[in-house]
């Protein structure tokens, strides 16, 4: 393949096509159903898949097919088949076109459905995470082809329930199995790095446990100063079984379901991490003043954030706001719990253990409801092929002018861990363009153009070598 030539059609691609068509795609208000119950009727998921289907869809690839696929009672789905010019097996190419909230606090000029291009970044909702990745996976093939390389058929597959937990996804992938065959390689682009300066690899996924505790001690408020000391608190209550499944004083995680042994590879990857980029990990946080991160270590700060287990609250109910608050011994308290799990702990297992001890001899008899359950396994990658590791150094060396590194990533992507269990024997390339202060999930959402020009260019390479194995 003629490096000089993907590269230029790349970035030719960038510029003329991708960005002018993602800036309109950023204005779609697409949010993921668990943000827009009334969705369907809404139509912006419809919208966004519309709109990439129409860009797809000119670009003429020979032969390819653009479907927009759909079960009934499910959000949709785009699935784009482009027949190989070599066979070795199917590429699946992910990403999704849903949209996180968009939450206030943007910074002036910017906003969630306002596309703005700055400082080499284009700034909007769905813009990193993740609606450039369909673009650039079609942008790579466009690229092999112009470059006189080789790829195999290549399916491109852009959901739209991912920020929901992917609970579509099964569905979709029992419906389209055969059609999609043997797949040999899963890239997957709705990942990134802790910087710009080199292609990065995710190896692990933490994965997800979240529970919705409400603890009910009256049947209605009543004034504090005739009730306290006869009635508990319920916020008391909530707190000694948080007590239960967390060190207040550590954070550590007192389950044994959600601790697991860290691998030796995983460690040394930290270790690599943090030698290849000192100091970002911490770089990017908006730490407020005079607070520092849990510990000084920065290796032990990436494996916290990535094989162990954490607790956050994210959500709260039956606390008035501080103005509006008065002299009352309230009757319940709800909090949203979200644990995140170890890539290798069993989340079901996780689930149960938390509902037990949340449950089990409760304070003073005080009710405990549990709402909203969800639990969702991690991922932890195969070892990499000799061809792919061999592929990664040049094209890392030729793209970036830097050595790739790998990184486990907090979060979770529910569709890696059911790519895997259905295709156990593939590789699997999860990578993307965000960066450090891409702000995904908050104001201010960002993607750095130049680096999702070069990712796209790598996947060209690995599509490229995989066709050539």
């Amino acid at each position: 393949m003629d490096k000089t030539a993907t590269a230029q059609t790349v970035q030719q691609l960038w510029q003329a096509e991708i960005l002018p068509s993602l800036q309109d795609f950023v204005a779609i208000p697409a949010l993921s159903p668990s943000f827009d119950a009334a969705w369907a009727a809404n139509g912006n998921l419809d919208a966004a898949v519309e709109h990439l289907r129409a860009w797809i869809t000119k670009r003429n690839l020979p032969g390819a097919t653009v479907e927009v696929v759909r079960l009934p009672e499910r959000t949709p789905l785009l699935l784009v088949d482009i027949p190989g010019t070599v066979d070795a097996g199917t590429v699946l190419l992910y990403g999704h076109l849903d949209k996180q909230p968009p939450v206030g606090g943007w910074a002036e000029g910017l906003g969630p459905w306002t596309p703005v291009v700055r400082d080499g970044k284009l700034f909007g909702r769905g813009a990193a995470d993740d609606g450039y990745a369909g673009y650039a996976a079609t942008a790579a093939v466009e690229a092999v082809r112009a470059g006189g390389g080789a790829h195999s058929r290549c399916v491109i597959l852009l959901e739209t329930c991912e920020e929901s937990g992917s609970y579509d996804l099964p569905a979709y992938l029992e419906h389209l199995d055969a059609r999609l065959g043997a797949v040999s390689l899963v890239v997957c682009l709705d990942s990134g790095g802790m910087d710009y300066d080199r292609l990065w690899l995710t190896t692990s996924l933490r994965g997800l446990v979240s529970v919705t505790a409400t603890v009910r001690v009256l049947t209605g408020g009543q004034h504090s100063g005739t009730v306290s000391g006869v009635v508990t608190s319920s916020f008391r209550v909530l707190r000694q079984l948080i007590d239960r499944v967390e060190d207040s004083s550590t954070g550590e995680i007192k389950l044994s379901s959600m601790n697991v042994e860290i691998p030796a590879d995983r460690a040394a990857e930290a270790r690599a991490t943090v030698e290849s980029a000192p100091g970002t990990v911490i770089s990017a946080i908006p730490f407020a003043e005079g607070v520092r991160p849990v510990v000084d270590d920065e290796v032990e700060l990436v494996l916290n954030s990535s094989w162990r287990p954490t607790l956050s609250v994210i959500g709260a109910s039956g606390l008035p706001e501080p103005e509006n608050a008065g002299n009352v011994l309230r009757p319940f308290t709800t909090l949203t719990l979200s644990f995140r799990l170890p890539p290798t702990a069993d989340a079901d297992a996780a689930l149960a253990e938390v509902r037990s001890i949340l449950t089990t001899d409760v304070p003073d008899g005080a009710q405990v409801e549990l709402t909203r359950l969800e639990a969702a396994g991690g991922w932890n990658a195969p070892p990499l092929a000799p061809w792919l590791r061999s592929t990664l150094d040049t094209a890392s060396d030729t793209v970036f002018g830097a050595p790739w590194r790998t990184m486990g990533m907090g979060g979770s992507i529910p569709f890696m861990g059911l790519l895997a269990e259905r295709y156990p024997d593939a590789q699997f390339v999860i990578t993307g363009a965000v960066g450090p202060d891409s702000n995904i999930h908050v104001p201010d959402e960002s993607l750095d153009i130049a680096q999702a020009t070069r990712v796209t260019e790598a996947v060209a390479h690995i599509l490229d070598a995989h066709a050539n194995a």
